[in-house]
Formats: structure tokens, C-alpha cells, sequence
């Protein structure tokens, strides 16, 4: 398998993304350079909705309340990643941002100049979760970089 200098890492702690992490981190040369994506699906910004939460104040605590376990969690992941790229001896930057997932991705692929861009395959049927919305048609004949998609790990 070849392997490359700079990838774009879309990634965020499924079992399929996971497979991604490792993937990408194989892939690459000693002191290349990884970029990891995490997409806060805009979805989550509804999470605040005024059924419950009938007043201003107890909408704005449990936003912040998300926003804060969302943000420990981008971190886990983060630091989980560039542990492993550490470790092979790679550099390592990171972003997170809210939005469509598809147009994030595409964004972030026009920032830099990547030699592929990796991702892990959507959630199989039949496994809990939601299904990731990531692959469409925009995305795939957006990109100007080749996409790897990883296949989901086996059981």
C-alpha cells in the first residue's frame, strides 16, 4: 500500500471512524502530517429546544451543559489521535467545527493541500447509532483529493 505525506482525517470515535484512525495513521510516512475533523452536526444546535425548557435561563444552562460534554468528548477523541500519530512519529493539527457534515468536510479539504482524505464507511444497518450523512453526492464530486473510505471493522 502507498503512503502519504498529508491527510484529512474525518473522524469522531465510532467503531468505523476508529478503523479510519488507524487506517490513515498506517498509512502515512514518518514525519508526515494528519489533520483531524471533527463535524458537530448542526442537528445538535435543536437540542435546545423550548419544549421543556420553558425560560431563557434554563435554556441557556442546558446549552452550555451540551456544549461542555460535547466539547470533553471532541477532546477524547482528539487526544486519542494524536497520541497514536505521536507515537508514528507524525504532526498533528485539529479542528472542530458545527455544520453539514458533507460541506465541512469539502471546506476543510480546500484549506490545505491534502494527499487523500480519510473517513470511516457509514454505520451498518442494524447497528445503534445515527447514520452518518457524510457521503453524498456533493461531497464525492466536490473534492479535488482522493477520499478513502474505510470499511467498517468486522465483528
Amino acid at each position: 500500500m502507498t503512503t502519504v505525506n498529508r491527510i484529512l482525517l474525518a473522524s469522531h470515535g465510532t467503531e468505523g471512524a476508529l478503523a479510519a484512525e488507524q487506517t490513515a495513521i498506517n498509512l502515512c510516512n514518518k514525519g508526515a502530517h494528519i489533520h483531524h475533523l471533527i463535524v458537530v452536526p448542526t442537528f445538535w444546535q435543536g437540542m435546545t429546544g423550548d419544549d421543556w425548557l420553558n425560560n431563557g435561563s434554563t435554556r441557556d444552562t442546558f446549552r452550555r451543559y451540551l456544549e461542555t460534554e460535547l466539547g470533553k468528548e471532541a477532546d477524547e477523541h482528539f487526544e486519542r489521535v494524536s497520541q497514536a500519530a505521536t507515537e508514528h512519529e507524525l504532526t498533528y493539527t485539529k479542528a472542530l467545527v458545527v455544520g453539514e457534515p458533507d460541506e465541512c468536510l469539502l471546506a476543510a479539504s480546500k484549506e490545505q493541500n491534502f494527499d487523500l482524505v480519510v473517513m470511516g464507511s457509514p454505520r451498518p444497518k442494524g447497528k445503534p447509532g445515527l447514520r452518518s450523512r457524510m457521503i453524498t453526492d456533493p461531497l464525492t464530486k466536490g473534492l479535488k483529493t482522493p477520499l478513502l473510505v474505510v470499511p467498517y471493522p468486522d465483528e
